[in-house]
């Protein structure tokens, strides 16, 4: 079961970090949003100008923590189950906060709070085997 859940979190993770690091690269880019057909209307309930920021935020906080954490996984770092959990709440609270904000939901939105959801599952699940005996695993 392990290991599934490490193959699995591996998939998960990948999907989010390079979906992540691609979209807000982009929108570090093309601040108007334009390269990745995003409305400018969608902002205006937020506190943004343009997509630069938010952009940033998404490249770093889901994209590079996320390769990070699956670099953690690979490498069988003792705390890679907390850093799973850490970018699966990260993922959620990005994506309803990203809802609040936008005042629109998208189907991508269900996508990345399922996600963020199985990671953050997984992530527990894989600290409650790194608390057991190697014979339980």
């Amino acid at each position: 079961m392990k290991k599934f859940l490490n193959i699995l979190t591996s998939i998960l993770l990948l999907f989010n970090g390079v979906g992540a690091l691609y979209g807000g690269w982009n929108l570090m880019l093309y601040p108007e949003g334009s390269s990745i057909q995003l409305s400018m209307e969608w902002l205006k309930h937020t506190p943004f100008i343009d997509y630069r920021i938010p952009g940033f935020i998404l490249f770093t906080t889901n994209g590079m923590f996320g390769v990070f954490v699956f670099v953690a996984l690979l490498l069988d770092l003792k705390t890679y189950p907390w850093l799973v959990i850490a970018q699966g709440a990260l993922l959620i609270g990005w994506i309803l906060i990203q809802i609040l904000l936008i005042q629109t939901l998208y189907f991508l939105h269900f996508i990345c709070l399922f996600v963020g959801t199985v990671l953050t599952i997984a992530g527990w699940k894989l600290v409650q085997y790194g608390r057991k005996p190697a014979l339980h695993q």
